[in-house]
């Protein structure tokens, strides 16, 4: 009889042990890819396509953070606010860069990290500091004058794209083929997977030429070449170190035409060549357009 009420019993004695220590809350911080927000340049305004230039929407997979900060106000200095997740750097590749392997992953409408609540420093937050290292999406392209086939249009491609100052990266994986890289990166690297081809494609975009937005620029400026995007919350963050339930940030980013380059003959759409003659058309930006964290 004893030996049959024992699971039960040791069932009854867990339930009541969790009912008096319940799990610690915790700030949760989940990632959204919102084609609809709004289309910003580097200090928070609206921004159009620049003559000569197209862009389009990527379809996006996932993206990585190195970086979380929240700002109590616009006068807080970069670094200044509660820094609630820092990912590893590294020095294998010489300089100190984002190890890309460890910085925290996530696709749409998932975790990206959480952090016990009673290690948030207690105040009014109005800002959000997120860096960016990673962004991997597919986009539409033309592959021009191949020999033999002609032209090929509508391709999908898939793309690893590093947009954080300096990333040590071991290998690119854009979907299922990787290239081993084993070196540091700038922001503006990517990597470019085209299934027709046998082999990847790779480039880097031009140093400065990656939106990074910030509407704090003018009292919060952030260092050239990072990709810390800012955005308010749409009502004040309060944590007060007593909270006894989870809090859930939503970072949403604008991917809003996010993918640019320079559109040499006029036709909006992204052209690659195949003759070994004709420049292929020059990718030039792949910044997020735009930060609005909200919280429940």
């Amino acid at each position: 009889m004893l030996k049959k009420m024992f699971p039960v019993a040791t069932a009854l004695l867990l339930f009541a042990c969790s009912k008096d220590n319940p799990p610690a809350p915790v700030l949760n911080f989940v990632v959204r890819f919102d084609a609809t927000q709004p289309r910003l340049n580097n200090i928070g305004q609206p921004a159009t396509i620049p003559p000569g230039h197209a862009a389009q929407t990527p379809q996006f997979r996932e993206m990585s953070i190195h970086y979380i900060e929240l700002a109590p106000g616009a006068l807080t200095p970069l670094g200044k606010g509660a820094i609630v997740y820092h990912a590893p750097e590294v020095t294998t590749g010489g300089e100190a860069a984002v190890d890309f392997d460890r910085a925290a992953r996530a696709g749409n409408g998932q975790t990206m990290v959480k952090i016990n609540l009673k290690d948030v420093p207690p105040g009014t937050y109005e800002w959000v500091r997120a860096s960016v290292t990673y962004q991997n999406y597919d986009v539409v392209f033309n592959v021009k004058k191949l020999p033999v086939i002609g032209d090929l249009n509508n391709q999908t491609g898939h793309v690893a794209s590093f947009v954080g100052f300096n990333t040590y990266i071991r290998e690119a994986r854009p979907k299922d083929r990787a290239l081993a890289v084993n070196a540091n990166r700038k922001q503006g690297f990517w990597v470019l997977d085209v299934p027709i081809s046998p082999q990847l494609f790779s480039g880097q975009a031009p140093p400065g030429a990656t939106t990074v937005v910030n509407p704090l620029f003018a009292t919060s400026p952030i260092p050239p070449g990072s990709c810390v995007v800012t955005g308010k919350f749409d009502r004040p963050l309060v944590v007060t170190g007593d909270e006894k339930q989870d809090i859930t940030v939503t970072l949403s980013f604008s991917v809003n035409k996010s993918f640019e380059w320079e559109d040499t003959n006029g036709n909006g759409q992204l052209d690659f060549y195949g003759d070994g003659v004709t420049p292929n058309e020059r990718i030039v930006d792949m910044g997020l357009r735009g930060l609005i964290p909200t919280w429940k």
